[in-house]
């Protein structure tokens, strides 16, 4: 009985923070979830030369191609992240992000390195979830699981995001032995299979979130590593990783019992 009052205190708590922010989470969210778009569209823009060479190098397509290649990452990615944060033609610029991790896929040859390609996919699922907030019909008995019968596309993209969500985490994990990393990895799995499950999902993902922000501070911080070292830019992707994952959760907190986006339910508080 003491754990079941505890949970119902938790849960009560997270009811109050999403009153509290109802009104800027979801913005909140959706720059999370397209920082790592963000980061990489303003990369090519300072390594537009490396880029371009690289391009030019591995694939043989000349100079013209190779910068046509920057130059659409570039336009791709944060054309798609302002029309997002905006709030305008949020499904083409969706399609447009999709575009450019198949674009990238290939021209990294990210096919082949099973990490860098589920990563992408789960970017996908992200962007999944970005287009379920988009449209408003569909609900659902658990938040963002189809119930019986039920075919609306919007609540089988959101489960789909939700299902890429926790690929995107796995992602996260780390596989040695050290105490921390276990209690991480177990912690941290639990969640994100109660947010998949829609299982206590406000309260799941808040804790992850709070979670997983700690982790990134700590462990990728890329600012107090000089930006010619290797390891700055390794640990410069993963906070962008860990911060679209963020994103993602909170995203799932935004759209609300049944999938309804806090934007739609604002008037209801």
């Amino acid at each position: 009985m003491g754990q079941e009052d505890f949970m119902n205190k938790a849960e009560d708590v997270a009811d109050q923070f999403l009153r509290v922010t109802k009104q800027y989470l979801p913005h909140l969210a959706r720059l999370c979830l397209i920082s790592t778009f963000l980061e990489d569209g303003i990369r090519m823009w300072f390594q537009w030369n490396e880029q371009r060479d690289y391009i030019e190098a591995t694939w043989n397509c000349g100079y013209f191609l190779a910068t046509c290649f920057v130059l659409l990452n570039l336009i791709g990615q944060l054309g798609g992240c302002v029309l997002i944060l905006s709030r305008n033609f949020v499904q083409y610029a969706c399609f447009g992000l999709f575009g450019i991790i198949a674009l990238q896929t290939i021209a990294y040859s990210i096919l082949w390195d099973l990490k860098f390609l589920m990563r992408n996919l789960a970017l996908g699922g992200g962007l999944l979830l970005l287009l379920a907030e988009s449209r408003s019909e569909g609900k659902s008995m658990f938040a963002g699981v189809p119930s019986m019968g039920e075919s609306s596309p919007k609540q089988y993209m959101q489960l789909g995001g939700r299902v890429l969500l926790v690929l995107m985490f796995m992602t996260l994990l780390h596989f040695d032995s050290s105490f921390f990393s276990i209690l991480q990895n177990i912690v941290g799995t639990a969640l994100i299979i109660l947010v998949a499950i829609g299982f206590k999902t406000k309260l799941a993902a808040l804790t992850l979130v709070v979670w997983l922000m700690a982790i990134n501070v700590y462990f990728n911080a890329f600012w107090t590593i000089p930006a010619y070292k290797p390891m700055h830019d390794f640990l410069k992707y993963d906070f962008f990783q860990t911060t679209s994952v963020i994103g993602g959760l909170l995203l799932v907190v935004a759209l609300g019992p049944g999938g309804v986006s806090m934007d739609e339910k604002k008037k209801e508080w």
